[in-house]
């Protein structure tokens, strides 16, 4: 959801968490938790879930390996040597610029507190727990995904970012019009 030092999280992540937020308490009765996970600090993940009003834990995986053990996130040179995984194979080239990729895993603890990997999906995996495709999908122009990179980023942004502007990288990362950084020539 969101890189060390970006100072907007990811259009599909968010849209993602805005999907889980009033359907906790829900999850919660059926002993599901929730939690997100991204390679920023504490620090600055806590101004973003505070800004969106998200309720969820969302913990840091800062220098930690826990992105890159679950395939979500790449280092170039792992990318390059071919190490890296994404979607149950070899991470594409491009993923060495874009470094982060969205991702879900499901996680068991038993009653002995052991903690297994029973689930993982990627790209568009999150979808089946987000409302809004199903209700697109059954209006007259559909996702109307016909941007430069056919995908939720070339229509979502985060529910208080939209009309202001600003611009989408290929990797769902969000940049406020204002935000002065290289990524979109400012």
């Amino acid at each position: 959801m969101m890189a060390p030092g970006a100072q907007h999280q990811c259009v599909g992540c968010s849209l993602d968490a805005d999907h889980m937020t009033d359907i906790l308490p829900h999850l919660e009765n059926h002993d599901v938790s929730y939690a997100v996970v991204a390679r920023a600090p504490i620090e600055e993940i806590e101004l973003v879930r505070k800004r969106m009003g998200w309720k969820f834990l969302w913990v840091s995986s800062f220098n930690n390996d826990f992105n890159y053990d679950f395939n979500v996130s790449f280092r170039p040179e792992d990318v390059a040597a071919g190490r890296a995984q994404y979607n149950f194979r070899a991470a594409p080239e491009w993923t060495a610029q874009i470094q982060d990729l969205s991702g879900r895993s499901v996680f068991f603890r038993s009653d002995a507190g052991e903690i297994f990997h029973t689930y993982s999906a990627y790209g568009r995996g999150s979808e089946e727990a987000m409302g809004i495709y199903g209700v697109l999908d059954a209006m007259p122009k559909g996702r109307n995904e016909t941007g430069p990179y056919h995908s939720l980023t070339d229509w979502a942004r985060p529910r208080n970012m939209y009309g202001k502007g600003g611009t989408v990288e290929a990797n769902g990362r969000y940049h406020a019009p204002t935000c002065g950084c290289s990524a979109h020539g400012q």
